[in-house]
């Protein structure tokens, strides 16, 4: 069992940074894939970016890549979102997963743990 937990949520101007993180509980935080994903009201929840257990490799969606990183630190047992050069589209609650096993997922229903979620808006 995994528990998750996002901050760093908030209001910010297009173009700002924003930087969430994701505190996770357990001893086995490492051997789990961990993802940023985003729903926006009435959208549906769409991938971010994903990290493997060792930080070694990371996945970003077409639309977040080069703006967002993704990392972990596995001592702290958390994953972080570096949002930078937001736009009015980024608004959304914002939730970190975690996927068991090696892969990279870029899917919802392949994440087994989800946090509650932290809101972002960005104004232009």
């Amino acid at each position: 069992q995994v528990q998750l937990v996002e901050s760093g949520g908030g209001l910010v101007q297009a173009e700002e940074s924003l930087s969430l993180s994701c505190a996770a509980s357990g001893r086995t935080f490492s051997s789990y894939v961990m993802g940023w994903f985003r729903q926006a009201p009435g959208k549906e929840r769409e991938f971010v970016a994903s990290i493997s257990g060792s930080g070694g490799f990371t996945v970003y969606s077409k639309s977040v890549k080069g703006r967002f990183t993704i990392s972990r630190d596995n001592a702290k047992n958390t994953v972080y979102l570096q949002m930078n050069i937001l736009k009015p589209e980024d608004t959304a609650m914002y939730f970190c997963a975690a996927s068991p096993g090696s892969t990279i997922m870029t899917t919802t229903r392949r994440y087994d743990y989800w946090g509650q979620g932290t809101q972002v808006t960005v104004s232009s």
